[in-house]
């Protein structure tokens, strides 16, 4: 179990992860402003919306999410969200959500952010993750395929920009019992 805030770095960049508080709230939401439009569409909201930040917060409060950021100084580079419904049918799942800025993309943050999520997730007792995003976003896609997750559904025209365009979602998962089970039989479980 990793304690934050922890110090990582990223092809030479020192960044500090922290989870997500009130004291962030004007970086996050600078941040959020920074990302361009098409990375967003798999959010099921807006986040560059004050009233959606304020709703993550208050999920966070809640024990609905729990979240990183990925601080360069006094600036939001990276977020990470792990999202479940402790009420709901599918309160086994886990979605991890990361979002990197455009400067810190090629960097290795988005491995490391994801990795953190990953153990995390499996550490609060997730039995299955999943990710969405847009068949386009390619080097997000290979990212969580490297760690297990694969392909599981394709909703077609499922968003919709701010322009009026529809876009097609893909859903990746990882059934963490299964990933474990592989692992063993190949001699890679951890100690």
């Amino acid at each position: 179990m990793t304690n934050y805030p922890t110090t990582v770095d990223c092809g030479g960049t020192l960044l500090t992860l922290v989870h997500f508080g009130a004291a962030h709230l004007g970086a996050v939401k600078a941040f959020a402003q920074s990302l361009p439009a098409h990375d967003l569409l798999f959010l099921s909201r807006d986040i560059k919306q004050p009233k959606v930040i304020s709703a993550w917060l208050n999920s966070i409060a809640d024990g609905e999410i729990s979240s990183l950021v990925a601080m360069e100084g006094d600036k939001v580079v990276g977020t990470t969200a792990i999202v479940r419904d402790p009420l709901g049918w599918s309160a086994h799942v886990a979605e991890l959500r990361i979002l990197i800025s455009e400067e810190m993309r090629g960097k290795g943050l988005g491995r490391i952010l994801l990795q953190h999520c990953f153990a995390a997730a499996i550490e609060n007792g997730a039995e299955k993750l999943m990710a969405r995003m847009t068949p386009d976003q390619r080097g997000a896609i290979s990212l969580f395929e490297e760690m297990g997750f694969r392909g599981e559904a394709m909703l077609r025209d499922h968003v919709r920009d701010s322009e009026g365009k529809v876009h097609d979602l893909a859903i990746l998962s990882l059934d963490v019992a299964r990933a474990e089970a592989q692992h063993g039989a190949f001699g890679f479980n951890d100690a």
